[in-house]
């Protein structure tokens, strides 16, 4: 998937988007990451933590590990 197919499926997404605190925070999500220095996030975490990203991104490469993103919505609803 390209840029040009990301960006536009972003759109649909946020389009369809009624709740205005989720919008808030995904505004304030993109807004904090497009104005961060690269890597900052990842450099203030503890060893600890950062052992655990790469446990919980290891583990996600195992499709069984993941839960449908329907499921989550629902219940976030």
């Amino acid at each position: 998937m390209g840029i040009v197919e990301l960006k536009s499926n972003l759109h649909k997404v946020i389009d369809g988007i009624e709740d205005e605190k989720l919008l808030h925070a995904i505004s304030f999500f993109l807004e904090t990451a497009e104005k961060s220095e690269e890597g900052l996030l990842w450099k203030q975490l503890t060893e600890e933590q950062k052992k655990e990203v790469l446990q919980a991104y290891e583990e996600s490469e195992d499709m069984s590990n993941l839960i449908d993103d329907k499921a989550i919505w629902k219940e976030l609803k």
